[in-house]
């Protein structure tokens, strides 16, 4: 049997009737999901391809992309399909999510600029074209596993945070009891409006930006559903950190938008949403527990403490219009769950450096005395050209002329697949401290620039602190 790699390499030179120079995994691991991804790239075409075995989801993907690409909707084009080998060619993107622009233009915790905010805002614009004009002449029977997120989606949702979160956390619960508060919240959502089309996984990992537009993608487990809960999946997406007054901004935004559609519906909407939150933070929960907890990656129960905080915020400020009390104390157990509590221990911290192999070299003052140090000599110098001496690698210009270069995207994958097993290894340790170095000729343009991505990178990943310091970044001012 071929392997993906070279399943999709004859689809490439069959779509474009070229060989590509090359096909490269994209990083999954952070992913719920088992499709594969990977760029691939000729002299004059780059696309995405995908590969995933299950047949009834990528059917539910192609046709959904087909039937939103014809209504201009700002998802990706869809290059070639053979389904009968499990894959099919994309439009490429890039690769900056939502989350990653967030991760990488927010200080702290706090801080939510006016940019920020505007894309969120741009964001639900694009969630309500979908969610109200998605569903119109769409062929439900295309959606996988379940046409409609009914009273049997409800219940594989809380569901999987019993017996995935709950259970493998260790957390005692009575069973009947809580069936009957999942019985009473199920019955609850189900009275909300469920005409639209539902996207099931809106959120900033699932935005992309390009060229200063948003593109949205992975909404293969769509079907019918209410409004609510897609604007609870962006709005409390756990490690986003959005701070809840800009959520409440947002949700209101949100509203506004949706009243001048469909006065009715937005008067109604603040009656179900806070439920459709509560039901979104469990589903992710339990894809917290299945995935750390059951599939042993560590990284995915560093999210834990983000859900726990959202937890303690809402059963603290909202009043439900129904009772589940025993699922309100079971609430409570988790924020202050000891088990839970050693995944708010203190973070890792990778301290990023870029330096001039003729200037100072980086010095490791943790007392850890481990680390990289990658030389990035051996790829393309911007600093041979005349227009970008005087620029460095946090420029536009120098970043396009490195983004184009297959030799950075070759490099960057290797850099990534070792980076990433030291940190997973640390955290799972307790590691507190990691070194990683990037030296170039002049520490002006390509170790400047693997730093800045690298710390992009693992930012948007891991919840772990990052320093990252430029040494010869005195030298670049003229």
């Amino acid at each position: 049997m071929q392997n993906p790699e070279a399943l999709l390499n004859e689809l490439f030179e069959r779509t474009f009737h070229t060989k590509p120079l090359g096909i490269h995994p994209l990083d999954a691991s952070g992913s719920g999901s088992g499709r594969k991804y990977f760029r691939i790239s000729s002299v004059n075409h780059t696309v995405i391809g995908a590969y995933s075995e299950d047949r009834k989801e990528n059917e539910a993907f192609i046709g959904i992309t087909r039937h939103f690409l014809s209504k201009s909707f700002a998802v990706p084009q869809i290059y070639a399909e053979d389904l009968d080998k499990n894959i099919y060619l994309l439009e490429d993107l890039g690769d900056e999510t939502l989350y990653d622009f967030l991760s990488g233009h927010r200080n702290g915790m706090v801080e939510f600029s006016s940019e920020l905010l505007d894309i969120y805002q741009k964001a639900l614009d694009g969630l309500l074209d979908i969610q109200t004009e998605g569903g119109k002449g769409l062929d439900y029977n295309l959606c996988y596993p379940r046409a409609a997120f009914d009273a049997q989606s409800i219940h594989w949702d809380l569901n999987y945070f019993k017996y995935y979160f709950l259970k493998l956390a260790k957390i005692p619960f009575n069973e009947q009891l809580l069936e009957n508060d999942f019985n009473t919240l199920c019955n609850y959502l189900l009275q909300a409006d469920h005409s639209y089309f539902l996207y099931r996984d809106f959120q900033s990992r699932n935005i992309m930006l390009k060229n200063n537009n948003i593109y949205f993608i992975d909404y293969q487990g769509g079907r019918k559903g209410a409004l609510q809960y897609d604007v609870a999946s962006l709005l409390y997406d756990g490690k986003a950190g959005i701070p809840q007054s800009v959520r409440e901004e947002l949700v209101n935004y949100y509203v506004h938008r949706l009243s001048l559609r469909n006065r009715q519906a937005a008067d109604t909407f603040m009656d179900y949403y806070y439920p459709f939150v509560f039901i979104r933070i469990m589903q992710a929960m339990g894809s917290y527990g299945f995935r750390g907890f059951y599939e042993k990656k560590t990284h995915f129960l560093q999210s834990i403490p983000y859900a726990l905080d959202n937890l303690k915020w809402l059963i603290e400020n909202v009043k439900l219009k129904i009772e589940i009390p025993t699922l309100w104390n079971l609430f409570s157990k988790l924020i202050d769950s000891p088990n839970l509590k050693q995944f708010a221990q203190p973070k890792l911290t990778v301290s990023i450096y870029s330096f001039s192999f003729r200037g100072q070299h980086p010095q490791d003052n943790s007392g850890n005395g481990g680390g990289y140090v990658f030389d990035c000599r051996c790829l393309p110098n911007p600093g041979r050209y005349d227009e970008f001496k005087t620029h460095n690698g946090t420029d536009p210009e120098v970043i396009n002329f490195l983004n184009e270069k297959t030799e950075i995207a070759i490099y960057f994958e290797h850099v990534k697949r070792i980076v990433d097993m030291a940190v997973e290894n640390y955290i799972s340790r307790s590691f507190r401290n990691l070194s990683i170095s990037f030296g170039c000729t002049g520490g002006q343009h390509r170790s400047v620039y693997f730093a800045n991505r690298l710390a992009q990178y693992l930012q948007s990943r891991y919840d772990i602190n990052i320093e990252l310091t430029h040494l010869m970044q005195k030298e670049w001012i003229r």
